[in-house]
């Protein structure tokens, strides 16, 4: 017998790629499992496959940076709880940060894709599940968007809890109205400006390197979970005057908007993830 649940919950999280550099993104998990039927004539409880599925994705990968641990072209280095990682891109350019462990998924695979992510989190669910369940399959799929849509990260350090990562992110859809009629330009503006970007905070800026002819930002701050580092090229950033909550990411696509837009009414309608997000006006 086979036991499936599709579109069982999402992560949003970031993970290093060897040409696109940092990306955000957002999965939804699908699981399967093969087995028996046990004394309650079932192959698994529906609750108890989405807990356990849902409780270990939200604690392991959901809001992490996921690293490849077999890549050629990365460092890892520990110091006490702090993890160092060093990715080289394909271009000569890197991408560094220093975060505490918890902020970081250690992905076995030399290079990450839903299909490497998903098999590793098949060995680590395994065990979570009785003897009797045979195998366990894990797959991720991303939502259906027919309009534009953006990869981004970000971290927001005031956050009580995991969104003050310095490094997680989200693939996010834009719509956004101009005069009360949808405008595919618009969105498809802003789909390009952020395509695979790090939006950073002005305040968390700390230096600004030349290396190897290549500018870079420095992104740090401390906060709740630890300290966090991320130096990044500064053609893979888009810096505003505020926080990075879905929010503000609302309130400045619409004042820029409006700025190109001049006497043109418009709401913005900004997704953080799957279906949740926030709405500006001008």
């Amino acid at each position: 017998m086979l036991l499936f649940v599709d579109n069982l919950t999402n992560v949003d999280f970031s993970y290093l790629d060897a040409s696109r550099g940092l990306l955000g993104e957002t999965w939804l998990a699908n699981i399967r499992l093969h087995g028996d039927l046990d004394d309650q004539s079932m192959v698994c409880d529906f609750g108890v496959v989405k807990k356990i599925v849902r409780d270990w994705l939200d604690t392991e990968l959901d809001h992490r940076l996921a690293v490849p641990t077999q890549a050629p072209n990365i460092e890892i280095n520990a110091n006490g709880d702090q993890l160092d990682i060093r990715w080289t891109l394909d271009n000569g350019e890197h991408i560094h940060t220093t975060s505490p462990r918890q902020a970081i998924a250690l992905v076995e695979a030399e290079t990450l894709t839903a299909e490497t992510i998903a098999r590793w989190c098949e060995q680590q669910l395994k065990s979570a599940f009785r003897d009797e369940i045979e195998k366990l399959e894990l797959s991720f799929s991303t939502e259906h968007i027919e309009g534009a849509f953006y990869h981004y990260s970000h971290g927001l350090k005031k956050h009580g809890g995991n969104c003050q990562r310095i490094a997680h992110g989200h693939r996010s859809r834009i719509d956004i109205w101009a005069e009360g009629e949808k405008s595919s330009n618009l969105e498809q503006c802003w789909a390009e400006r952020w395509r695979d970007i790090y939006i950073g905070s002005r305040e968390d800026i700390s230096a600004e390197p030349t290396i190897n002819g290549a500018d870079y930002f420095d992104f740090a701050y401390t906060s709740e979970q630890g300290a966090f580092t991320l130096q990044l090229p500064k053609r893979c950033c888009y810096i505003i005057d505020t926080d990075t909550t879905v929010e503000c990411l609302a309130e400045h696509i619409a004042a820029t908007t409006a700025a190109d837009n001049p006497s043109v009414e418009l709401r913005i309608r900004a997704f953080e993830g799957i279906n949740k997000g926030a709405e500006a006006y001008r």
